[in-house]
């Protein structure tokens, strides 16, 4: 299968950082490293569900202030874009009230944009979603690659924030030819090795195995790479048996990983609330960033829509 990858995916001009108040730091951090990187454009934005309540000095009436508002949260953000500006980069503060989900889903329509940066959370008291309802909503249906900081994320200042290592999952589905796609350009524009890992769960293992051996699985998996790039970027394939998520994490620290690579078909909000999505538990506990792509940007890229039976939503490489 042939994938039709946006060239700013992998090398963004605008990158946004959907930013809280007070802003996440090391998730800022991320992105204004990226935007330093790529020479990118970088809009800060914030979208704010509360309202500055005024009263009017002659009547004494109680109203909502809704430019107050803006001015309130648009002088929080000030500093950030003071940051980028003496890193050389272009930066822009957009704020607007609403709700922070659908206001970032609607600029994505509005605005020329390659890559979404945001923060999430581990998971709070009774229920919360594991990665918070914001990012959650926003990976599952945005129109580019959201570039996710999660809460045991190690400060990339250390290394520069450099790209050395993707860990990318996949499997011999159609979309992973996708994921895969996406995380070769990735490496070609970082310089960076690329291990494609393919996780047979216990339940699938007898049929997956039936006359081939892990070795034979680990080099179709080398078919995945566009063959443009065979030549350009070094490719580790890894196919084990396990859990998911234990095999994603435990990789990510093997190798090193400065970045994993997921696809984000079955990452339903069922499966955030009951916490049994594997790009939900890969969120919450890698050690370094994650690239998501929704079912929207999979589509974008060639994929056909199809239903999916809920058993599936933990295919690898299309989670």
């Amino acid at each position: 299968m042939a994938a039709f990858i946006r060239p700013g995916w992998s090398k963004p001009s605008t990158i946004l950082f959907a930013s809280e108040i007070p802003a996440n730091e090391k998730a800022f951090a991320f992105a204004l490293a990226q935007a330093t990187e790529f020479r990118a454009s970088l809009i800060v934005f914030h979208a704010y569900d509360t309202l500055v309540v005024a009263a009017s000095e002659t009547s004494g009436i109680r109203y909502y202030d809704y430019a107050a508002a803006a001015r309130s949260e648009m002088k929080s953000l000030e500093p950030l874009a003071r940051r980028a500006e003496q890193a050389g980069i272009h930066c822009e503060i957009v704020v607007r009230p609403g709700l922070p989900a659908d206001q970032i889903l609607a600029f994505l329509r509005e605005r020329s944009i390659d890559r979404v940066v945001m923060a999430t959370h581990s998971p709070g008291p009774i229920g919360k979603l594991l990665v918070g309802s914001v990012a959650e909503a926003v990976l599952r249906t945005s129109s580019v690659p959201v570039y996710i900081v999660g809460p045991e994320t190690v400060e990339g200042a250390y290394r520069n924030f450099a790209t050395r290592n993707i860990l990318c999952a996949v499997s011999l589905q159609e979309a992973s030819y996708i994921v895969a796609a996406f995380a070769a350009e990735l490496a070609a524009q970082h310089n960076a090795r690329l291990i494609l890992q393919h996780v047979i769960r216990p339940q699938e293992r007898a049929e997956v195995l039936a006359g081939r051996s892990i070795d034979q699985i680990e080099a179709e998996l080398l078919g995945l790479v566009p063959p443009e790039l065979h030549d350009k970027i070094t490719v580790q394939t890894i196919v084990v048996p396990g859990d998911p998520t234990e095999e994603l994490l435990y990789q990510g620290r093997a190798q090193l990983a400065d970045l994993i690579v997921l696809g984000a078909q079955g990452a339903s909000a069922f499966a955030a609330i009951t916490r049994h999505g594997v790009v939900y538990k890969v969120l919450a506990h890698a050690h370094c960033p994650v690239i998501t792509l929704s079912p929207i940007v999979l589509e974008a890229c060639g994929l056909k829509s199809e239903a999916h039976h809920p058993a599936e939503v933990y295919m690898a490489g299309v989670f």
